[in-house]
């Protein structure tokens, strides 16, 4: 049985969530076919049992989400050069923007964990980068803050959303072996990575300005 087939329901972090609009018509459709997608997935050695890891990460995760998150935030929050992608042109903390941003960062752990690897999830990875573009960061949630969110450290910030220090402990809260978590942290990596490689595209595309790397 896929992974498509096990979900009955999606978890979901709050009854609405703005600017979350999964599965919409609306948001963007990825140049990457499943086609092409399933040989990146062979690339970063992705399978079917990293599914069934990721599906008991998500699991555990579900009701840990605002702490993740937070935990992740607060790194960001201690660096300017990062807390500036989501602030105010004048450097204030923007509570509206933070608020609403953060519930989509909530949600995006369990879509990473819970949603099937589709079309839908395809098409929601381009809308996400985009949204850390100049073509729409910002007009999901109509806020004045700066044009871009830089790929380099879209990437490098990878490393703190993928640090066992941070992520394990949230695994572990279940009572599962050491072994289990290293293969649900694993299989968490693995799709973390895939991620990164489909957010990128939108970055090499000739309308971005080039210093948007």
């Amino acid at each position: 049985m896929n992974r498509s087939q096990t979900m009955e329901t999606v978890k979901m972090v709050a009854d609405e969530i703005p600017g979350y609009d999964y599965g919409s018509p609306n948001v963007a459709k990825s140049p990457i076919t499943l086609q092409e997608f399933e040989l990146l997935k062979q690339s970063a050695s992705f399978t079917e049992e990293d599914e069934h890891w990721l599906r008991m990460a998500g699991e555990i995760l579900a009701d840990q989400t605002k702490q993740l998150v937070g935990k992740w935030r607060d790194i960001i929050a201690k660096h300017p050069h990062l807390a500036r992608y989501s602030q105010r042109p004048d450097g204030q903390k923007d509570a509206h923007y933070s608020e609403r941003s953060g519930l989509r960062f909530q949600q995006w752990v369990l879509d990473t964990c819970l949603r099937p690897y589709d079309q839908d999830w395809l098409n929601y990875q381009q809308e996400m980068a985009l949204r850390h573009t100049s073509l729409k960061k910002n007009k999901t949630d109509n806020v004045q803050s700066v044009p871009t969110i830089h790929l380099r450290h879209v990437i490098a910030f990878s490393a703190v959303l993928n640090d066992p220090n941070i992520i394990k402990p949230f695994l572990a809260t279940n009572g599962h072996s050491a072994a289990e978590v290293e293969k649900m942290h694993q299989a968490w990596s693995k799709s973390l990575w895939l991620q990164v490689a489909l957010w990128s595209e939108p970055y090499t595309n000739a309308h971005l300005a080039p210093n948007e790397w």
